[in-house]
């Protein structure tokens, strides 16, 4: 399956379903099913690092707007890509080895 690291506290946000948008400074032509993993830096609270904490859909990833900034949890910034999520469910959360980009996480693994 398919995976993104993303930091704390925005990957349980979006694990919540609060955070619906995520931004990032490249695009992508992927859509689909995506695994949410929180990076293991930088340590925030008590919020799980290193873990698999939900899979989202996603099913656009443009340029941010101004709009988008509730739903992506922060404010508009020069060059931000809008990845836009649908079809947010938590799961229980394993042990992750996050990398950058998009990177690839056993089948195995997600089925527990």
């Amino acid at each position: 399956m398919k995976a993104i690291s993303v930091k704390q506290p925005w990957a349980s946000l979006i694990a919540c379903g609060k955070k619906m948008i995520e931004t990032r400074t490249w695009y992508t032509n992927y859509r689909g099913d995506i695994l949410i993993a929180s990076s293991r830096l930088p340590k925030v609270g008590t919020l799980p690092l290193g873990y698999a904490l939900c899979i989202a859909r996603l099913h656009d990833c443009r340029k941010m707007t101004k709009a988008d900034e509730v739903e992506a949890c922060c404010e508009m910034y020069t060059g931000a890509y809008a990845w836009v999520f649908s079809d947010i469910f938590p799961i229980k959360p394993f042990g992750v080895k996050g990398k950058l980009g998009i990177y690839e996480v056993s089948e195995k693994t997600t089925l527990i």
